[in-house]
């Protein structure tokens, strides 16, 4: 069918290998660039839709075998890069320069391990490749930046054009900005709404975020005043609602869920925290500490994406407590396992989203 090696015939033979979650020909969308023929040896740039692509593998094997079928190849060499889509506008809101995608990750009661999903999710995010910032809009419990190694950390304010600019502090990849920067770590936040809804709006808009392809915000529990001026301040690429298989936590993860739906929010999926226990001595036991089967339950009965089930490990909470995220400190963990593979999910459904 083909009787000539060269950049045209590549490219017509790549034109039927599609993106598994677009469904939509890599060369239509021009994620195949820079083909080269030296003697037998093929080479070509595969641009994925984000650095934490889940299906990355998958892709280039597809590529790879599609090129094979052309006379004369002897070697194929694939580059994989990332362009990572900026989310839609929306008209009454201001998006963040620099920043490409905003992600809030949501829960509907405390103590469901909402700010260990976020910043491992961060983290996880960060370690493909993605350029990565954490907001920690927990205003009253701001506890990112222990869990992120940055307790100690000092952030720098300068002046801008319009009003003061704060510098993000950096670790294991990601820019976090939090309340726990700029107060003692015994004082309490005692604020109403409106100082509430102007130091978020001073994270989302006065800090040099620079570029980033997502910034994740760790939401407080519930469904107020944080919740409400950020989806009304900020386009949002979509939020992610964690829960704990007990009924207690279904029933408020289901407002928090329905209360971004109200605001036009996209729902990208519900995590399951605590899903089961692994003891340490004996890892290859699981026990249903907080029953099993709600987050898959509640996803469906919803119609969103169950993103995945975390177990509850005590690695997790060493990591968190120390700083060291267990994508970082333990990522053969169960645990780990389970939130890089979250990151991934969530990372493609945003590119998905952008793109369609």
């Amino acid at each position: 069918m083909y009787d000539v090696l060269d950049a045209q015939s590549v490219l017509n033979v790549l034109r039927p290998v599609e993106d598994p979650e677009l469904r939509k020909s890599l060369v239509e969308l021009n994620m195949i660039r820079n083909v080269k023929i030296d003697a037998g040896k093929v080479s070509f740039t595969l641009v994925l839709t984000t650095p934490a692509c889940p299906l990355r593998e998958f892709i280039v094997d597809d590529c790879k075998r599609a090129v094979k079928k052309l006379p004369g190849v002897t070697d194929i060499a694939v580059e994989v890069t990332a362009e990572t889509p900026q989310q839609k506008s929306l008209p009454d809101r201001t998006g963040i320069s620099g920043v490409k995608n905003i992600i809030a990750i949501s829960s509907g009661k405390g103590g469901v391990g909402k700010s260990t999903v976020a910043v491992n999710v961060a983290v996880a995010l960060a370690q493909t490749g993605a350029k990565v910032g954490l907001l920690d809009a927990d205003i009253y419990g701001p506890n990112d930046p222990t869990m992120l190694g940055l307790s100690d950390a000092q952030i720098t304010v300068r002046p801008g054009e319009k009003g003061e600019i704060l510098e993000p502090a950096f670790n294991h990849g990601v820019k976090l900005v939090s309340m726990g920067f700029l107060i003692d770590r015994d004082q309490p936040v005692i604020w109403r709404g409106p100082m509430l809804n102007g130091v978020i709006r001073q994270f989302l808009y006065q800090v040099e975020w620079g570029e980033l392809d997502y910034l994740i915000v760790d939401m407080p529990p519930g469904t107020g005043d944080a919740q409400l001026t950020l989806t009304q301040a900020v386009p949002m690429a979509g939020a992610v609602i964690v829960t704990t298989p007990q009924n207690v936590a279904l029933l408020d993860s289901r407002k928090g869920l329905r209360m971004f739906q109200q605001m036009n929010v996209p729902i990208l999926g519900i995590v399951e925290n605590m899903s089961y226990f692994i003891p340490p001595d004996m890892p290859d036991k699981q026990y249903d500490i907080f029953g099993s089967g709600g987050g898959e339950k509640t996803a469906a009965e919803l119609g969103v994406p169950l993103l995945g089930c975390v177990p509850l490990e005590i690695c997790t909470r060493v990591g968190g407590d120390s700083g060291v995220p267990i994508v970082v400190g333990e990522p053969d963990s169960a645990s780990a396992k389970a939130l890089y593979a979250i990151a991934l999910t969530i990372a493609g459904k945003v590119s998905v989203a952008a793109l369609t």
